[in-house]
């Protein structure tokens, strides 16, 4: 049980040992197996983020730099608003 955390092209080291922290927080009190996955794109400045989880549960969302969506907390507020409330 627990989160696997899954970061490709995001670079920035520090910046993605902060995010992978702040992801390890917001799936804490969490029940289950969960899969968040983050990839950048030399192409553009969009992240696509991908969540999947128990029951069969499976989100993607894409990242905007320009929105400060690449910020450690920004993230975890985001994976805790898509994330059913059920699964606490």
């Amino acid at each position: 049980m627990g989160v696997t955390i899954e970061l490709q092209n995001l670079g920035d080291a520090q910046l993605s040992k902060e995010i992978t922290a702040h992801i390890d927080h917001a799936f804490a009190d969490r029940r289950g197996d969960w899969r968040v996955s983050i990839a950048g794109s030399r192409a553009t400045e969009n992240w696509e983020m991908r969540v999947e989880g128990t029951n069969g549960f499976e989100r993607s969302y894409t990242l905007a730099g320009s929105a400060g969506e690449h910020e450690p907390e920004a993230i975890r507020r985001l994976i805790l608003q898509l994330m059913p409330a059920s699964s606490v």
